[in-house]
């Protein structure tokens, strides 16, 4: 598994399972605040039981993810099915039918069913939409605001891996049918840390940097801060309350979400100066660890709330950085004994497909080159 000279597939491969095992190990404690998890488990460091166990319904725990997990699958083969670059137009094509009508195993479900059945309300809202037979572009307006489409936006980093700004144009109208305002950008932006987490001297610092060169309104203003306070931490376990305190400033998601989110608060709706919370914090987690691969995910674990999708989006972007062998590789069998997934053949397809859309950007350049030389030569005689 790890051996492979391959570095683009390595950490192409540390990217999908980087984020899985993120998803599983935060996915076990979803919701639950700092204090609960402390006094149910200490602190998760692994992938560990479910929260009721032996009697949780909930279908978490022991390796299992969640739909954040099944999402970015889902995006990947509509990529390698498509073999190209999408759009808003190709992507909302091909992913309605693949969560409405596909048939598919959902571990925390023990079942075969439509994920669109598995899905949170606003990522039920891509399917409705498709349905509706609504316009690509704008198919996102009127959604809940949220991390549905960052939660899965990994796979465009990798496309257009070493190049984040691109990654990040084209996040924005690859996942227009799904989300707006700041849910859109934070998608956007965790395409373009990902796709830096890609070149071969890639860092925290160069990450943070490619976040911030893109990153619009209160998102570059949160990330900015997070950054600059995990700057001063170096413990996963004393960084939890610092960064949640930052992250309030910018936040829509209430602190206690069972019963105070929905009517009577701002949060889900767009705004030009607040932020999706699990964008920042996997990045503040990133800056604290240094970019250690389980230490990121430890800490974004631990911190409670929408921890399963901070831990796998910071996973996903230690595990671009690091690739495969950062990983444990009991993390990676659980995974697909708990999932009844192997992500090997995905990794490679998506490895060719990025080859080859980079050398079709190389010849276009160069015909581009070519033709601007001859625009802008004087006249022959």
């Amino acid at each position: 598994m790890t051996d492979s000279p391959d570095h683009l597939l390595k950490k192409i491969k540390g990217c999908l399972y980087g984020g899985a095992i993120g998803d599983a190990m935060g996915g076990v404690a979803e919701w639950r605040m700092p204090a609960e998890i402390r006094e149910r488990y200490g602190y998760i460091t692994d992938l560990v039981e479910a929260w009721d166990s032996p009697n949780d319904k909930s279908g978490r725990g022991d390796g299992r993810y969640t739909d954040d997990s099944h999402m970015v699958q889902l995006l990947s083969r509509c990529y390698i099915e498509h073999g190209g670059h999408l759009d808003a137009h190709e992507y909302f094509r091909r992913i309605g039918p693949m969560i409405g009508y596909e048939q598919r195993w959902i571990p925390d479900r023990g079942r075969e069913m439509p994920l669109a059945e598995r899905l949170f309300y606003p990522e039920k809202w891509l399917f409705i939409r498709w349905l509706a037979n609504a316009d690509p572009r704008y198919a996102g307006v009127g959604n809940m605001v949220n991390c549905g489409a960052a939660m899965y936006a990994a796979p465009i980093g990798i496309v257009n891996a070493c190049d984040p700004l691109r990654a990040y144009q084209e996040a924005v109208d690859v996942l227009s049918p799904h989300q707006v305002s700041f849910g859109l950008e934070a998608a956007a932006v965790q395409a373009a840390c990902v796709a830096e987490a890609f070149k071969p001297e890639a860092s925290v610092s160069s990450i943070i940097d490619a976040a911030l060169s893109v990153a619009k309104d209160g998102t570059a203003d949160c990330i900015a801060a997070i950054a600059e306070k995990a700057s001063t931490l170096t413990d996963w376990r004393e960084a939890i309350a610092p960064l949640r305190e930052v992250m309030r400033e910018y936040d829509t998601s209430a602190d206690d979400a069972k019963s105070e989110r929905g009517n009577g608060t701002d949060d889900w709706t767009p705004s030009r100066s607040h932020s999706i919370e699990e964008v920042p914090i996997a990045l503040g987690f990133l800056v604290v660890t240094g970019g250690d691969y389980e230490e990121t995910i430890f800490g974004a674990t631990n911190y409670g709330r929408d921890n399963d999708s901070i831990a796998g989006m910071g996973g996903a972007i230690a595990g671009a950085l690091h690739g495969i062998d950062a990983l444990r590789p009991e993390w990676v069998d659980t995974i697909n004994s708990a999932n009844r997934i192997d992500l090997m053949p995905m990794a490679a397809a998506l490895a060719d497909l990025t080859r080859k859309l980079q050398a079709e950007q190389l010849a276009a350049a160069q015909a581009r080159q070519t033709d601007f030389e001859a625009l802008t030569s004087p006249p022959s005689q």
